[in-house]
């Protein structure tokens, strides 16, 4: 009996080893990055003599008129408003506090709403008002995001063309306008609500304050306040205002707040556009069935799209979109496991799932630059690609990169395959170059990922996201990815 039970038991641990062996599709080990081409764009972009003010001829845009499909192009930060370093490694050192200020805005704005705490309880928003008088909205947005992708929008009719950030991290939509108590240097002129015929303030009882996390009512005035844990926050009059893309479709009584009081790291772009899943997003408002865009190198002159309504490309690795109860503003996705080198590494899949209060999950996020993960799935995705790098020369870390290479000496070199795994058996390989990047022009290369210290929450940020089209098909609950695809 006891040998039966004993041969019962090997058989069970074989057939669970084969179960999980073939659980992972055929997929190369390695995957070849080419060194030489990273680096010269790295000196190219710092070299690039762009006007910070003055847009570049061509960055002019070209969309698609059809509001089934609705069309427009997005451009890296860089080509916005220049570099504006001296060399490569100070500009990624740039990228990764703005990616910081970033990152702590999701975890604090996803604590705020796990502890039931109202924004407003950080900051009075009649504190605000009293202190530049009642008629002058205050708006400061200093982490609202990194900003790396901006979009060209028309505000108002006639529309007044201003480039955007985009962000699924936001729902609520802004602008600054005139007259300004202090604004920003932006890349166009300040808009100015007086010559815009389309726009309407927003009374107390519309639908539209209602939805706000935060509003006060002013003479039956709606006025908002978005806050954030670090201590930004925007305060001023909502409103309704026509959105034209493109100067071709355009976009009715899409409420926006109008700020005469700006400061924030977005230093080029006018205002933002909210893509995130609550009720005052751009996408809700405009009741779009789905989205998507992709976003080229960020260290590259040329420029993706955003498209509304539009059908998926081909041959799609469609995942599940996952929403959070407790805050309906992040896209989450159901991811379950990581390879590397064609192997799973030994991460429980409840390492990745929201929990009953909310916490944890894995947000698709466009602002947030390098992935994060809990430091137990970092330390174990981190040690497999060391192990697959053991050819390769390594050198000292730089910022919240701890694992770097010397490949100064290097044209091109293999590097372990990195691969998502999804709930639905779905897997997503990603390119050499959204996993090792370059820090500098001298050949130092590290690996894009780092741990989410004191939270089980994770966040795939748009390096990994690069050159793949990113589709949220709100109808279906889907998200899409589609390499090569911009």
């Amino acid at each position: 009996m006891a040998d039966k039970v004993f041969l019962l038991c090997i058989l069970s641990t074989l057939c669970f080893s084969s179960v999980v062996a073939r659980s992972l599709p055929p997929q190369p080990r390695t995957i070849p990055l080419d060194v030489s081409d990273s680096i010269r764009k790295t000196v190219e972009i710092v070299s690039s003599a762009y006007d910070s003010v003055s847009m570049p001829s061509q960055l002019e845009e070209s969309y698609s008129s059809s509001y089934s499909s609705l069309s427009f192009h997005l451009h890296p930060r860089s080509s916005l408003h220049g570099a504006g370093h001296a060399d490569y490694r100070s500009l990624t050192l740039a990228r990764l506090e703005r990616d910081a200020a970033r990152v702590k805005l999701i975890r604090n704005k996803l604590n705020r709403a796990i502890r039931g705490v109202m924004a407003s309880d950080q900051e009075s928003i009649d504190d605000e008002f009293e202190a530049e008088g009642l008629g002058v909205p205050v708006t400061s947005g200093s982490s609202q995001g990194s900003g790396e992708y901006f979009s060209r929008v028309g505000i108002g009719r006639p529309p007044s063309q201003v480039y955007m950030v985009l962000d699924t991290g936001s729902d609520v939509n802004w602008v600054q306008c005139a007259p300004c108590s202090d604004c920003y240097q932006q890349a166009d002129p300040i808009f100015q609500p007086s010559s815009s015929s389309s726009y309407s303030p927003l009374t107390c009882e519309t639908r539209q304050c209602k939805s706000l996390e935060v509003s006060e009512c002013r003479n039956d005035r709606c006025l908002y306040e978005v806050s954030y844990g670090d201590g930004s926050y925007t305060v001023g009059d909502f409103a309704t205002e026509t959105i034209t893309l493109g100067g071709s479709a355009s976009v009715d009584n899409i409420a926006i707040g109008c700020g005469h009081n700006n400061e924030g790291l977005f230093v080029g772009a006018a205002g933002l556009i909210g893509l995130g899943g609550g009720s005052l997003s751009f996408p809700s408002q405009i009741n779009s069935s789905s989205f998507s865009y992709c976003l080229v190198d960020r260290d590259s002159k040329s420029a993706s799209t955003l498209e509304f309504n539009s059908v998926a490309p081909p041959k799609t690795v469609a995942v599940p979109l996952l929403r959070n109860h407790m805050l309906d503003t992040f896209y989450y996705v159901g991811l379950t496991r990581l390879s590397v080198g064609g192997d799973f590494l030994p991460i429980d899949p409840s390492t990745f799932q929201i929990t009953s209060n909310g916490d944890g999950g894995v947000v698709v996020d466009s602002g947030t630059a390098v992935t994060r993960l809990p430091t137990k799935a970092y330390n174990a995705l981190r040690d497999a690609f060391v192990k697959g790098t053991r050819n390769l020369p390594s050198t000292d870390g730089v910022a919240l990169f701890d694992t770097c290479y010397d490949l100064s000496s290097r044209k091109d070199v293999d590097i372990p395959t990195v691969s998502f795994h999804f709930s639905n058996g779905k897997s997503l390989l990603l390119p050499a170059k959204n996993c090792l990047i370059p820090v500098d022009s001298n050949g130092t290369f590290c690996f894009a990922f780092a741990p989410m210290s004191s939270s089980s929450m994770s966040i795939i940020g748009n390096v990994q996201q690069q050159g793949i089209r990113v589709g949220f098909d709100l109808a279906n609950s889907q998200i899409g990815f589609s390499p090569n695809n911009c």
